[in-house]
């Protein structure tokens, strides 16, 4: 059994009750079908299931695209998104919940692998260009702005310079980087509540590698 068996074990209170519309968004990127789990270009998807399990709710109703949970987390109404719409076509559910909620892209959290940074690393940023992911990328086209506030999880460089990019995004984890991302994603969590209470810029100065 590894960390992310041992996730699905873990029960953890639920946050205090709110009311009220959505107000944020935190969204994980990934691929959806069953043969890319737990590789590295879904360590966004990874991150939002641990956040998931944090707030005691499960990320399994299909909408906007994407499987999707509503959770109070620091007294905030949160829409957790997995968009299904794979990688390259991420922001067609960033857009359609976006559109439905109102929300502005200083308000919606996306969380993506980066394969600049070591395993067992991340780096907070409150807006940035998409930086050839095409995830982010999708999103920055189909929702016109690049102000959306990110957590990139280092899933490690290319062995070599000859290997294929596809095919390492698509690998999966070694049993030690499984073990060097859980606090990746503990983190994760704390970062989402650092900003989810305005204090971004104290989730980066504490969290980033």
């Amino acid at each position: 059994m590894d960390i992310f068996d041992l996730l699905k074990n873990k029960i953890y209170p639920a946050d205090a009750k709110a009311s009220g519309p959505v107000e944020y968004m935190i969204v994980g990127l990934g691929n959806p079908d069953s043969k890319y789990q737990n590789t590295r270009h879904n360590a966004g998807f990874l991150a939002v299931d641990r956040i998931a399990e944090k707030a005691a709710v499960s990320v399994d109703r299909l909408k906007y695209k994407a499987l999707t949970a509503v959770a109070t987390i620091e007294g905030k109404r949160v829409l957790l998104m997995k968009p299904q719409t794979y990688m390259n076509n991420s922001g067609e559910a960033v857009q359609e919940a976006m559109g439905f909620y109102k929300i502005p892209a200083e308000k919606v959290l996306i969380i993506f692998d980066d394969i600049s940074l070591d395993v067992g690393k991340m780096r907070i940023r409150r807006k940035g260009s998409h930086g050839g992911h095409n995830g982010i990328k999708s999103i920055v086209q189909l929702c016109g702005s690049e102000d959306f506030p990110r957590i990139k999880v280092g899933v490690g460089k290319k062995p070599h310079p000859d290997y294929d990019l596809a095919d390492w995004v698509l690998s999966r984890f070694s049993d030690q980087e499984r073990n060097d991302l859980s606090p990746v994603f503990d983190n994760s969590w704390e970062s989402a509540k650092l900003f989810l209470n305005g204090q971004l810029d104290k989730a980066m100065n504490q969290y980033n590698s």
